[in-house]
Protein backbone atom coordinates (compact mmCIF):
# COMPACT_ATOMS: atom_id res chain seq x y z
CA UNK A 1 0.00 0.00 0.00
CA UNK A 2 1.53 3.51 -1.11
CA UNK A 3 -0.07 6.84 0.06
CA UNK A 4 1.91 8.77 -2.80
CA UNK A 5 1.56 7.99 -6.41
CA UNK A 6 5.50 7.82 -7.20
CA UNK A 7 5.75 5.35 -5.02
CA UNK A 8 3.25 3.41 -6.51
CA UNK A 9 4.43 4.02 -9.93
CA UNK A 10 8.18 2.67 -8.10
CA UNK A 11 6.76 -0.41 -6.63
CA UNK A 12 5.48 -1.14 -9.89
CA UNK A 13 7.91 -1.24 -12.14
CA UNK A 14 10.48 -2.96 -9.39
CA UNK A 15 7.90 -5.58 -8.82
CA UNK A 16 10.38 -8.58 -7.55
CA UNK A 17 9.23 -12.64 -7.15
CA UNK A 18 9.62 -13.58 -3.62
CA UNK A 19 11.06 -17.20 -3.12
CA UNK A 20 7.58 -18.56 -1.51
CA UNK A 21 5.81 -22.09 -1.96
CA UNK A 22 3.13 -21.31 -3.17
CA UNK A 23 2.86 -19.96 -7.35
CA UNK A 24 1.89 -16.52 -6.77
CA UNK A 25 4.85 -14.93 -4.68
CA UNK A 26 4.71 -11.53 -5.99
CA UNK A 27 4.50 -8.60 -4.55
CA UNK A 28 1.76 -6.42 -4.88
CA UNK A 29 0.37 -2.67 -3.88
CA UNK A 30 -1.94 -0.79 -3.87
CA UNK A 31 -2.41 3.35 -4.07
CA UNK A 32 -4.83 4.75 -2.11
CA UNK A 33 -5.33 8.31 0.42
CA UNK A 34 -5.64 7.37 3.36
CA UNK A 35 -4.58 4.06 5.82
CA UNK A 36 -7.63 3.68 7.80
CA UNK A 37 -9.38 2.87 4.07
CA UNK A 38 -7.44 -0.15 3.53
CA UNK A 39 -9.86 -2.73 4.62
CA UNK A 40 -11.68 -2.01 1.80
CA UNK A 41 -9.49 -3.22 -0.26
CA UNK A 42 -7.70 -6.59 0.73
CA UNK A 43 -9.61 -9.23 2.42
CA UNK A 44 -8.89 -10.04 6.09
CA UNK A 45 -6.02 -11.91 6.78
CA UNK A 46 -4.86 -11.69 3.24
CA UNK A 47 -1.24 -9.83 3.46
CA UNK A 48 1.48 -11.57 4.28
CA UNK A 49 4.08 -8.77 5.72
CA UNK A 50 3.55 -4.74 5.81
CA UNK A 51 6.52 -2.28 4.99
CA UNK A 52 6.34 0.92 6.51
CA UNK A 53 9.74 2.73 5.08
CA UNK A 54 11.16 5.60 5.92
CA UNK A 55 7.29 7.37 6.66
CA UNK A 56 6.57 10.99 7.03
CA UNK A 57 7.94 11.86 11.43
CA UNK A 58 4.90 14.74 11.70
CA UNK A 59 7.03 15.95 14.28
CA UNK A 60 4.31 18.86 15.81
CA UNK A 61 2.36 16.69 18.32
CA UNK A 62 -0.97 18.14 17.00
CA UNK A 63 -0.32 16.24 13.56
CA UNK A 64 0.97 12.85 15.16
CA UNK A 65 -2.45 11.55 14.22
CA UNK A 66 -1.10 11.69 10.78
CA UNK A 67 1.50 8.93 11.37
CA UNK A 68 1.16 5.75 9.67
CA UNK A 69 1.11 3.91 12.59
CA UNK A 70 -0.53 4.35 15.70
CA UNK A 71 -3.06 2.06 17.67
CA UNK A 72 -6.06 2.61 15.76
CA UNK A 73 -4.44 2.04 12.91
CA UNK A 74 -2.96 -1.38 13.72
CA UNK A 75 -6.14 -2.50 14.28
CA UNK A 76 -6.95 -2.08 10.59
CA UNK A 77 -3.15 -3.63 10.03
CA UNK A 78 -3.68 -6.54 12.16
CA UNK A 79 -7.06 -6.94 10.26
CA UNK A 80 -5.55 -7.56 6.94
CA UNK A 81 -2.71 -9.28 8.11
CA UNK A 82 -2.31 -12.65 8.60
CA UNK A 83 -1.47 -14.46 11.63
CA UNK A 84 2.42 -14.87 11.58
CA UNK A 85 2.77 -12.19 9.15
CA UNK A 86 5.26 -9.16 10.12
CA UNK A 87 5.06 -5.57 9.93
CA UNK A 88 8.43 -4.04 8.96
CA UNK A 89 9.29 -0.67 10.06
CA UNK A 90 12.57 1.58 9.82
CA UNK A 91 12.91 5.22 9.67
CA UNK A 92 16.07 7.37 10.27
CA UNK A 93 14.02 9.99 13.05
CA UNK A 94 14.90 8.49 16.48
CA UNK A 95 11.75 10.04 18.11
CA UNK A 96 9.75 8.55 15.32
CA UNK A 97 11.43 5.29 15.36
CA UNK A 98 10.70 4.90 19.12
CA UNK A 99 6.98 5.93 18.10
CA UNK A 100 6.82 3.13 15.81
CA UNK A 101 8.05 0.39 18.07
CA UNK A 102 6.08 1.88 21.16
CA UNK A 103 2.79 1.56 19.62
CA UNK A 104 3.77 -1.79 18.06
CA UNK A 105 4.63 -3.09 21.82
CA UNK A 106 1.83 -1.98 23.71
CA UNK A 107 -0.37 -3.47 21.06
CA UNK A 108 -2.30 -6.98 21.75
CA UNK A 109 -1.86 -8.39 18.52
CA UNK A 110 1.94 -7.63 17.85
CA UNK A 111 4.84 -9.04 19.30
CA UNK A 112 9.02 -8.14 18.74
CA UNK A 113 10.93 -10.85 16.89
CA UNK A 114 13.73 -11.91 18.53
CA UNK A 115 17.07 -11.27 17.46
CA UNK A 116 17.60 -14.66 16.27
CA UNK A 117 14.63 -14.37 13.88
CA UNK A 118 16.21 -10.86 12.92
CA UNK A 119 19.15 -12.29 12.28
CA UNK A 120 17.60 -15.20 9.99
CA UNK A 121 14.79 -13.27 7.78
CA UNK A 122 16.76 -11.82 4.86
CA UNK A 123 14.52 -8.81 4.32
CA UNK A 124 15.58 -7.07 8.16
CA UNK A 125 19.21 -6.96 5.80
CA UNK A 126 17.19 -5.55 3.15
CA UNK A 127 15.48 -2.16 4.69
CA UNK A 128 18.58 -0.43 5.17
CA UNK A 129 19.70 -0.59 1.72
CA UNK A 130 17.06 -1.53 -0.95
CA UNK A 131 15.27 1.77 -1.23
CA UNK A 132 17.01 5.35 -2.42
CA UNK A 133 15.74 6.62 1.17
CA UNK A 134 17.73 4.11 3.00
CA UNK A 135 20.78 4.31 0.62
CA UNK A 136 20.83 8.23 0.95
CA UNK A 137 20.85 7.87 4.99
CA UNK A 138 23.96 5.63 4.48
CA UNK A 139 25.70 7.85 2.47
CA UNK A 140 25.19 10.26 4.56
CA UNK A 141 26.27 8.54 7.52
CA UNK A 142 22.77 8.48 9.13
CA UNK A 143 21.42 6.39 11.83
CA UNK A 144 18.87 4.08 11.53
CA UNK A 145 15.83 2.84 13.81
CA UNK A 146 13.97 -0.05 12.72
CA UNK A 147 10.96 -1.84 14.74
CA UNK A 148 9.86 -4.98 13.46
CA UNK A 149 6.90 -7.25 14.89
CA UNK A 150 5.02 -10.13 14.11
CA UNK A 151 1.14 -10.37 13.88
CA UNK A 152 -0.12 -13.11 16.05
CA UNK A 153 -3.67 -14.65 17.40
CA UNK A 154 -5.64 -12.38 19.63
CA UNK A 155 -5.49 -13.44 23.02
CA UNK A 156 -8.51 -12.69 25.05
Amino acid sequence: MHVRPIETCIARENQIEIPTGTKNGLVSEIQINRPSSEEFYRARAHTRDVFFLFPDPHFKEKNHRRRVISTDLLDEYAYVLGVGGVVYTITDVEELGEWLKSCLERHPMFEALTQEELDSDPVVELLCNATEEGQKVARNGGQTFRAVFRRIACVS
